[in-house]
């Protein structure tokens, strides 16, 4: 509605987790290269984790964009409040597995077998959880006991969890303590700072079209942080509305007062209210989408040694693309 009043290609703000307006701190980046260390030398379980809106949903689709052309397979699960049989039917559909997903012997003999066989071809499978907050802990023990599908030196499934604070407070529990053992590597997204939130709309701005910042004031932009405690969900919502009540007034600058005006009606003028819970975590990071065409265990790649070099320099490309885009 706005964007010729503004002189935008395509609205820059939409929650749509859209990978091409993905903007990477270097907090993410870093993360990101840890990422591809913990896949490329098999740790077995990664951990993201943070707060709602901080971006790991943008994130997960922009890494499984990517996996997708680099010959990763892998399984997303994004809904993890299944049975266990939904969960072993989830996982053989992702998989592209045929098997019966009542008889979890029939999975796991399955499941093992296309491991092995891309283990042998140099290949790299993953399964990824979304919203893993809200795991039972009898899918949980499952998903801990798939990493016992291993080699005498390798994990043969990559197991990457993403989910809210909560989830390091279940992983903390006495109960899976045996979990928490076998997790490699973590990351938490953390909200923006000031100076980043004014990079994040400045970035989204350029990328619909507008590559000199001019509409939002330098008060506006810190008024927009303050509201939306750094949170980029927030700070698209504050900044869309802002848009359109500019171009309701006829307004081609946001000011603060508009900002203002803004969150107040949303609710949001005190700041939002996120968890202070600070988790115990290393930098380190999550995870991918599917790549490989399997087909009754057959695999196309005719020559599957050039899968580390490529498939890897494919993503760290990715990642130094965007440590250029943002600085």
């Amino acid at each position: 509605m706005y964007e010729s009043f503004y002189n935008l290609k395509e609205r820059p703000f939409n929650l749509t987790p859209d990978p091409k307006f993905i903007y990477f701190t270097e907090k993410h980046c870093e993360g990101l290269a840890n990422l591809v260390y913990g896949i490329r030398e098999r740790k077995g379980f990664l951990v993201l984790s943070g707060e709602v809106g901080t971006g790991k949903t943008t994130l997960i689709n922009a890494l499984l964009d990517t996996f997708e052309r680099s010959g990763v397979l892998s399984a997303f699960i994004f809904n993890p409040i299944l049975t266990t049989t939904e969960f072993f039917e989830y996982l053989l559909a992702d998989f592209n597995l045929k098997s019966d997903a009542r008889s979890k012997a029939q999975v796991l003999i399955a499941l093992n077998s296309l491991l092995l066989e891309r283990y042998r071809l140099g290949r790299i499978t993953v399964l990824i959880i979304d919203e893993a907050q809200n795991l039972s802990s009898e899918i949980l023990e499952e998903v801990r006991l798939l990493t016992n599908l291993e080699t005498a030196n390798e994990k043969l499934l990559q197991i990457i969890l993403v989910g809210q604070p909560e989830l390091s407070l279940k992983l903390n529990s006495s109960e899976l303590r045996q979990l928490k053992q076998r997790i490699s590597l973590r990351c938490t997204l953390d909200p923006l700072t000031l100076s980043e939130t004014t990079e994040y709309i400045r970035t989204r701005l350029e990328i619909a079209g507008l590559p000199n910042q001019d509409i939002f004031l330098d008060n506006a932009v810190a008024e927009i942080h303050r509201c939306a405690s750094g949170i980029p969900r927030l700070i698209n919502v504050i900044c869309d509305n802002a848009l359109l009540t500019g171009y309701a007034c006829d307004t081609r600058q946001i000011s603060v007062e508009i900002v203002r005006e803004v969150s107040e009606d949303l609710e949001l003028s005190d700041g939002y209210r996120h968890s202070a819970r600070k988790m115990q975590a290393h930098p380190y990071v999550i995870a991918p989408k599917n790549g490989a065409n399997v087909s009754n265990g057959e695999y196309s790649d005719s020559d599957p040694s050039r899968y580390e070099s490529e498939s890897f320099d494919l993503f760290v490309q990715f990642v130094d693309k965007l440590r250029g885009r943002n600085k």
